[in-house]
């Protein structure tokens, strides 16, 4: 008799390839500059869309799509060839969506970055040329146009099919052209109104705000006040008069402790979780067991006797064995609030995995032990 032996062990712990992260606080607390806290109102980027063709794939384009083939008509015929549709092949071209943003201030004649995104079924854009594309503002005027060679970052080969083979890295219908668009136009934008600049927090909250309007004042007194949780509203000094960009400038030096809140985040694909340092527990008694799942399959030939008179042909014979072994673990207390260093030793004391500490976090939420909001994704 031949045997084929196959076993395989799941654990409660190795379902998921975990990765935890825990970000502590520790001494003093850093401040941040208002500048990489706040954007200025009146100064914010713009996004641009507009579309084109890319050509030079080699046979990896667009099949006979009717709105390639009308578009590579109707770009023939700026330039004065007039053929007929059935006669048009897009294999080497591919219909392509272009976007990009545009920062604010930013004059005619600098260059920014585009992505370009293929609209159709194209294989790739690997080596690809993006030719003129307008790029327009959400008013529908032309303040960018693009062209230049695609940079993918991947590839696809192979012949694929039935029967074939496809190696494919990365996302090859998606790439970039550094540099790729030039602005025509600039987008208007004011940053000043009545000598007044208006900042705005990236993440609003109201302790961030007055910390930040305090900070302003002890530069320059009465100038500043919160206006709410995401808004500071800041008076240009009679000594910057006409002098607003140097006034933006200093005050963006200026450092600010921001208020963090009480926030959790956990990922359960991945199996990441996050916590800010103000993370805290009440008094809480913690117990979770672990489960192991052994499965056992084997395969058993079964032959018939060298000189059988009976027609016995050779069978495989499958047999599986099951095993469960639960492990009960032991009450550990969580002291009242402690830091998130405290937490984190005490729920690897229990020697749970990152997936575990997940179901931990779910269920201190719901006895109201754990003061934070909890943000599963």
């Amino acid at each position: 008799m031949q045997s084929i032996l196959s076993k395989h062990t799941f654990t409660h712990r190795s379902l998921f390839v975990v990765v935890c992260l825990l970000v502590a606080c520790a001494g003093t607390l850093s401040g941040a500059r208002i500048k990489d806290l706040t954007l200025i109102e009146g100064g914010r980027d713009n996004q641009l869309m507009g579309y084109g063709l890319v050509v030079g794939l080699a046979g990896d384009g667009d099949s006979t799509l009717s709105f390639t083939i009308q578009s590579i008509a109707n770009t023939l015929e700026r330039f004065g060839v007039n053929v007929p549709l059935t006669g048009l092949k897009a294999k080497n071209v591919a219909a392509v969506m272009v976007s990009a943003d545009i920062p604010a201030f930013l004059k005619a004649g600098a260059r920014i970055d585009v992505t370009v995104s293929s609209m159709g079924d194209a294989r790739s854009l690997q080596g690809g040329v993006l030719i003129q594309t307008p790029l327009f503002g959400a008013d529908n005027i032309v303040y960018a146009v693009a062209q230049g060679a695609i940079a993918v970052g991947g590839f696809i080969g192979g012949v694929g099919g039935p029967g074939g083979a496809t190696v494919q890295k990365n996302h090859p219908t998606v790439g970039v052209i550094s540099s790729g668009a030039i602005v025509e136009r600039e987008i208007p934008a004011q940053f000043i109104m009545d000598g007044v600049l208006r900042f705005l927090l990236i993440n609003p909250d109201f302790s961030s705000a007055s910390r930040m309007a305090d900070m302003i004042n002890r530069m320059y007194p009465e100038a500043s006040h919160a206006v709410d949780s995401s808004t500071v509203s800041v008076m240009l000094p009679d000594s910057f008069a006409g002098r607003a960009v140097d006034f933006v400038a200093a005050v963006g030096a200026i450092d600010v402790v921001p208020d963090t809140p009480a926030r959790i985040i956990v990922n359960e694909r991945t199996g990441t979780i996050v916590a800010t340092a103000n993370v805290r527990v009440s008094t809480v008694a913690v117990s979770h067991g672990a489960i192991t799942i052994t499965i056992a399959s084997s395969l058993s030939a079964s032959q018939p006797g060298p000189f059988n008179s009976g027609g016995g042909r050779t069978a495989i014979l499958p047999s599986t064995q099951t095993g469960i072994n639960e492990v009960q673990g032991g009450f550990t207390v969580i002291e009242d609030f402690p830091s998130i260093e405290k937490i984190t030793s005490a729920l690897n004391a229990l020697g749970v995995s990152t997936r575990e500490m997940m179901s931990i976090f779910q269920a201190m939420k719901r006895a109201g032990a754990l003061q934070a909001e909890l943000v599963i994704n």
